[in-house]
């Protein structure tokens, strides 16, 4: 009980950090400046708290270029005026070998309006000259950012002798990235007839739309046209075969298809198929052979490759061996240089999973000391987690704890806990937790309330909540979902109950 009522005082103030709104009645008001907890949550999550003092130690060395964009995530920032600001600098100078490095990392970590932005500068600016690799790269992004549609019109403008293989690659993987059969189908028809299928990727973009779309009986007959075109399949077409049997059940056809891949000189079977191999045989519940299939998984990973751990940890358990992933986890921690909050987030999955509660716990205050960066998607896990066992309590002292630190949960993680009253049939708490969910509420973060969960609050609060607390809620709510007749109906009936309170007063 100390944990949730000193979680009710920080929720409510909560409510009152930077809205300048008030308390719905009966609840304490605040007539001074922000409490000092809030202002405390305020001041660490802002960029001034984060700046050093030099000391009078010796200037850092200056940044490069790249240490200067990667910090710069968010897909809002843009990074040209960036790039002019740094090569604009004495001794700084621009690569275009490191621009198009740039452009291809950000692919990599699917910044892809960003990369599209420097592509687009790099073009325009002559910093490089676009090949048809280039352009083949410029298309993909757009497909990615404004559609095929877009992606066609900028094909349609190159040159022929930049209709190469690589943008007509390019477009067809624009069309099966939207499920486009037809399109995707006659442009991989026009492209056998040019000459330009003789690698592996067309035939891959194929098989992944078929998969895509569930359609996992048409993956072989794929492989095999390629194999008759004299193409051998790479790591990925056989995986992606691997997995249309096994998604199927045929666990016949696809060990068939394993051991033709393990037989193929030019191939060198990798960690990953194996465990896709696992991960069928666990969905089939073959535990025998799954486990078999992880062993050859293990053995073939990068030691080094914190990827390859975390997911053979989630395989491990699915099965249900705690030792294994605690094995693993061991291990990762020994072999891997850096741990990012991914791998902290993986493992604390498969913990909440196991009914490992403690163990999570005491992995979440690892990770608060690990010196990762502070991202509320770590504690998330533990917060759903605390859900789907009933152990609310547990979460709003989780909460309550953070503010009492200075970090302020985002919606995500109100809406957690608010999503488990809701289940339970708790409007009230629901409302409570809501409201300091919609306080901090951000657009494009992710998160938007609950049809559901709204519902049920609103005709709690029509039934119970008095005029001043609808309209705060109402009010809020607005921001983040447009007015319906279920906020109008809220407010309409407690404006009804107080109107009849008053007459009958009279």
């Amino acid at each position: 009980m100390a944990a949730s009522s000193s979680f009710l005082a920080a929720g409510r103030r909560l409510i009152r950090l930077g809205r300048g709104r008030l308390l719905p009645a009966g609840h304490a008001r605040s007539h001074g400046s922000t409490p000092a907890l809030i202002r405390a949550a305020a001041a660490a999550s802002s960029p001034a708290s984060s700046r050093g003092h030099s000391g009078g130690r010796k200037p850092a060395r200056p940044p490069s270029l790249q240490s200067t964009l990667w910090p710069l995530g968010h897909p809002g920032t843009l990074l040209v005026p960036e790039i002019e600001r740094w090569a604009a600098k004495p001794g700084n100078r621009l690569r275009h070998v490191e621009l198009e490095r740039i452009v291809k990392e950000l692919r990599k970590r699917r910044r892809h309006r960003q990369a599209l932005e420097v592509s687009e500068w790099m073009n325009a600016k002559g910093h490089v000259k676009f090949l048809p690799k280039d352009h083949a790269v410029h298309l993909d992004l757009i497909g990615e950012i404004h559609g095929s549609s877009a992606a066609e019109t900028y094909f349609n403008n190159l040159p022929d002798k930049d209709k190469t293989e690589k943008p007509y690659g390019a477009l067809l993987n624009c069309y099966t990235r939207e499920l486009l059969v037809e399109k995707s189908l006659a442009h991989f028809q026009k492209m056998k007839e040019l000459g330009f299928v003789f690698s592996t990727l067309p035939y891959n973009n194929i098989m992944g739309l078929y998969t895509n779309l569930g359609q996992h009986e048409k993956v072989p007959s794929v492989i095999a046209e390629m194999k008759s075109n004299g193409i051998v399949p790479d790591n990925f077409s056989y995986r992606i075969c691997i997995n249309s049997y096994g998604t199927r059940a045929d666990f016949f056809g696809m060990e068939n298809t394993l051991e033709e891949m393990e037989c193929e000189p030019k191939i060198v079977v990798d960690w990953n198929t194996y465990a896709v191999v696992a991960s069928n045989y666990i969905k089939g519940n073959i535990r025998e052979k799954a486990f078999s299939a992880l062993k050859k998984a293990e053995a073939k990973i990068n030691i080094k490759d914190s990827d390859s751990y975390n997911h053979l940890i989630s395989l491990y358990g699915h099965l249900g061996d705690k030792s294994e992933v605690n094995r693993l986890w061991a291990l990762q921690m020994s072999n891997c240089n850096r741990h990012i909050n991914k791998d902290y987030t993986t493992m604390l999955a498969v913990l909440v999973k196991l009914n490992e509660i403690e163990e999570a716990e005491v992995l979440l205050k690892e990770w608060e000391s690990s010196g990762n960066a502070f991202d509320f998607q770590v504690p998330n896990v533990l917060l759903t987690g605390y859900r789907q066992k009933d152990l609310l309590d547990k979460a709003e002292a989780l909460l309550d704890d953070f503010l009492k630190k200075g970090k302020m949960p985002p919606s995500t993680s109100w809406a957690i806990v608010a999503a488990g009253y809701a289940e339970k049939g708790d409007a009230a708490k629901a409302y409570e937790l809501t409201k300091n969910a919609l306080c901090v509420y951000a657009p494009n973060t992710g998160w938007i309330p609950r049809p559901g969960m709204i519902e049920m609050i609103l005709k709690y609060l029509g039934d119970e909540g008095d005029v001043e607390e609808v309209e705060i809620f109402v009010d809020l709510l607005k921001v983040a979902v447009p007015l319906n007749s279920d906020m109008t109906d809220a407010l309409s009936r407690a404006r009804m109950r107080e109107e009849k309170k008053v007459k009958d007063a009279v």
